[in-house]
């Protein structure tokens, strides 16, 4: 190769290099990135939370047939159909998660949904049992024509 080629090559490759890196990794990550982080809210309740393990639930399934993992996202509702999300936010001190309804109950009068312990503890109230919660149950994200 002559030198002038060799310069025109390298050139050719400090300005090529780059560009990958530019570009998204993958048009599902791009999708994400434009997923909305707020959902429509459907309906709102009031009430008191409590939470549930494998232990108090007895046993490792719930209700839906998935197993109960005391750390996952996950909650106990009356009514909501299974697969349903809701945002229970903590009212003592405005803590909030996103779950989703995988069991049935709570099974004591006044309570309106039970938490994993891992969510209990993520929301502040497990060392207390209960807490004084708002349940926004949220809409299914609207599915794009893209």
């Amino acid at each position: 190769m002559t030198r002038t080629r060799q310069s025109l090559f390298a050139l050719l490759l400090a300005v090529l290099l780059p560009l990958p890196s530019c570009v998204s990794a993958s048009p599902q990550l791009a999708k994400a990135e434009r997923a909305p982080t707020v959902w429509p809210i459907k309906e709102v309740q009031h009430g008191k939370a409590s939470w549930y393990s494998v232990r108090t639930n007895g046993g490792t399934r719930t209700a839906s047939g998935e197993r109960l993992n005391e750390q996952a996202s996950t909650a106990a509702h009356k009514t909501l159909p299974m697969g349903t999300k809701v945002r229970v936010i903590n009212l003592a001190n405005g803590k909030s998660e996103v779950v989703r309804i995988t069991d049935r109950g709570p099974f004591t009068r006044g309570r309106i949904i039970d938490v994993t312990s891992g969510v209990a503890d993520r929301l502040g109230f497990r060392s207390n049992g209960l807490a004084s919660v708002k349940v926004e149950v949220l809409a299914p994200a609207a599915k794009s024509g893209s």
